[in-house]
């Protein structure tokens, strides 16, 4: 599949076929390619996703997602999450392999930017686990699945819920799966004028 086909079939799916499971091998497979090839700021790779496979987690997770049916019909579900303090403890790690002349320069812009920012800490996080989502849910309709980006959750319930270490935040959801039913009609779409500005507003 070329990439804009990719994007064209991809739909946020509201019902899974809970029947459709994912094996181990093609779950690893899907997670190993979008660790490998999307994009972070600085390299950082703050995202920390986590693999729901517990069947009485998945439905706490349901309750406290207003019921929605893709949190236990899906095959596989990724609570998105994101490690907060990535450009103070793995800097260094991110460069490993680059000469010590461009680990020596990104570990310095790296703190030079971060340091003391705590929105912009917040802020770079949010936007890398954005593109992680998205590249999955490409590579999820490369691999003839369907998936779903979800935020409809009560975040705090959820941080409980999994066990969320302090320096790390709730991204998003994502189902991955194979539908049940056809998606909403694209609409509302609107028009290229009012939506690309140039230059300036």
């Amino acid at each position: 599949m070329n990439v804009i086909d990719a994007i064209q079939k991809r739909r946020a799916i509201k019902r899974f076929d809970s029947s459709f499971q994912l094996s181990e091998e093609n779950k690893q497979q899907l997670l190993h390619e979008v660790l490998a090839n999307a994009p972070s700021a600085f390299n950082l790779q703050h995202w920390r996703p986590v693999v729901i496979e517990d069947a009485e987690l998945r439905q706490k997770i349901r309750t406290i997602a207003w019921d929605q049916p893709q949190v236990t019909e899906a095959s596989l579900l990724i609570v998105l999450c994101a490690k907060v303090s990535s450009w103070e403890t793995d800097a260094k790690r991110v460069w490993d392999g680059a000469s010590p002349e461009v680990q020596n320069i990104m570990v310095g812009a790296i703190d030079q930017y971060y340091r003391d920012r705590p929105q912009t800490q917040r802020d770079e996080v949010m936007r890398s686990a954005g593109i992680f989502a998205q590249t999955l849910m490409l590579l999820a309709q490369e691999h003839g699945l369907d998936s779903c980006p979800m935020d409809g959750f009560d975040f705090d319930a959820m941080a409980k819920l999994i066990n969320l270490p302090e320096d790390h935040v709730v991204c998003l959801m994502i189902a991955v799966g194979k539908s049940a039913s056809e998606p909403y009609p694209r609409v509302g779409k609107l028009p290229f004028d009012d939506v690309i500005i140039k230059n300036t507003f």
